[in-house]
């Protein structure tokens, strides 16, 4: 347990104040940039755009889209994907 090949995260900033999601993001980040492996549900686009490898965005339980950050937050191929982030602060 000490050095899991996985860490799984949900939604691990909900119900925390703006000082505490910056300190949980930035250990979450220093994992990521130490090689840990994880895979985090999150509506931190910012984040996720920043540390992931792999963007998996979904509704409704489905998975609508896949793709490396870069081509889900600047190309999205779906108009589901579109849609969502024509509504975030900070697109592309």
């Amino acid at each position: 347990m000490l050095d899991p090949e996985v860490m799984l995260f949900d939604e691990p900033t909900s119900a925390l104040d703006p000082e505490m999601i910056q300190e949980v993001l930035e250990v979450m980040e220093e994992l990521a940039h130490a090689g840990q492996s994880m895979i985090v549900v999150t509506h931190e686009m910012d984040f996720a755009r920043r540390v992931a490898n792999l963007v998996v965005f979904m509704d409704q339980g489905e998975i609508v889209e896949a793709a490396p950050p870069e081509d889900f937050f600047l190309h999205p191929t779906t108009d589901r994907a579109r849609d969502f982030l024509g509504k975030i602060s900070n697109p592309g």
